[in-house]
């Protein structure tokens, strides 16, 4: 099967999600369009990559969550590798490091393997960890012998090898592998080709391992001229990287131009020096006592029993999300931070969906917005707090 002449990549995409599912190629999830898809003997194609020189020394490895690429995840996990996964859309940090229990089984790895185990047996990897990976695995779309590749349009891939390179993890020599059907083996005209697309070394099919020979030049870094102010929103992570190539005195401006930035991807005040209060608390945000809740604060609850104000102090400044204030209520396990505005205060929010501190997702929302439960207790029986640890303005 080859693209019809004058093809887009999107065109490309229906040809080859079309054609899985009219000649039953596709596996479990279906249809397989708008997916990253899989396949009938995907697991097969996985296994040669025990045939690729140099994969038993590999220690850590990167492999996407796709379906497809389930087999190389139990095999990176069989063989006691690091597996490090991206994150769900990057919301939450660029990498979860998946560690089976103690002792486990080749079942427990399966479920490992799975999207289920990728969740459950998960811990972040910070931006400051020092990760360095030998080997990279996408999935494709379409890819040709060539080494050019189309995935499903979103440019998750694309991006997560340039946050790799822009922190040090990948190097020009690492290998890159992408595990596809047959049929997704393509020509590719180069003219559909951008700066920011990432090519594979190695192709791995059930009947083949191409090794592509691919001279094309990988992406040297993250180009923030591709970014907008919209996907800094999403990607969290995306600032920090930002912030640390912007003191390197990189050019960091954005597709949509700094006075954009200033509203949709606000870098909030530092937190300040902490003090604690001996003051009786007063009536809480979104309390039951039913005062009139500030829109500029946010809640977040469920923080881990042993959990210190300074853990949330760097997670915020991390994330950019640092409030002007913030009142911290560590044995209802729950703190509320105060914003300059309204919009502020949502931006945060959108930022902070899904932040962990240790093991804990945190619940994170604006203030009004909880339930009684949520702000007055959060969990029945835990003591009420005498004193409040607040962070103080300048």
């Amino acid at each position: 099967m080859e693209p019809r002449a004058g093809a887009s990549k999107q065109d490309i995409r229906e040809q080859i999600w079309d054609y899985m599912e009219s000649q039953n190629l596709a596996d479990f999830p279906r249809p397989v369009h708008h997916r990253i898809p899989n396949f009938k003997g995907s697991y097969l194609a996985c296994q040669n990559i025990k045939d690729l020189e140099g994969f038993a020394r590999m220690q850590e490895v990167k492999v996407d969550p796709d379906k497809p690429l389930e087999g190389v995840r139990l095999l990176a996990l069989q063989s006691k590798k690091m597996l490090l996964v991206p994150t769900p859309r990057l919301r939450t940090g660029l990498f979860n490091k998946i560690t089976p229990p103690p002792g486990a089984t080749k079942d427990i790895l399966r479920k490992c393997a799975t999207s289920q185990g990728m969740r459950n047996f998960s811990t972040p990897v910070g931006l400051d960890s020092r990760v360095q990976v030998d080997l990279v695995v996408v999935g494709s779309v379409a890819v040709s012998e060539k080494g050019w590749r189309i995935g499903k349009g979103e440019g998750y891939a694309d991006l997560e090898y340039a946050m790799m390179v822009s922190m040090g993890a990948v190097s020009p020599g690492t290998p890159v592998v992408t595990i596809v059907h047959d049929c997704q083996v393509v020509d590719i005209p180069e003219a559909l080709l951008e700066d920011h697309d990432l090519t594979v070394d190695y192709i791995l099919t059930p009947t083949r391992v191409i090794a592509t020979g691919c001279e094309r030049p990988k992406p040297a870094g993250i180009i923030w001229s591709k970014i907008s102010c919209e996907m800094m929103g999403k990607i969290p992570i995306l600032r920090s990287l930002r912030n640390r190539e912007k003191q390197a005195g990189k050019d960091v401006t954005l597709q949509d131009e700094p006075q954009h930035l200033e509203t949709g991807c606000q870098q909030m005040a530092p937190l300040h020096a902490v003090r604690r209060l001996r003051d009786p608390p007063q009536p809480e945000s979104g309390s039951v006592q039913g005062e009139d809740v500030p829109s500029d604060t946010v809640y977040v609850g469920n923080l881990p029993r042993d959990a210190r104000v300074s853990e949330l102090k760097r997670a915020l400044k991390d994330l950019s999300a640092a409030p002007l204030r913030l009142t911290w209520q560590g044995p209802q396990r729950r703190a509320f931070l105060h914003y300059q505005d309204p919009a502020s205060a949502q931006q945060a929010v959108s930022c902070l969906q899904g932040l962990h501190l240790g093991a804990s997702t945190l619940r994170v929302a604006l203030a009004r917005q909880q339930k009684a439960s949520d702000v007055v207790g959060g969990h029945a029986g835990e003591p009420h707090s005498d004193h409040r640890l607040a962070v103080s303005d300048l």
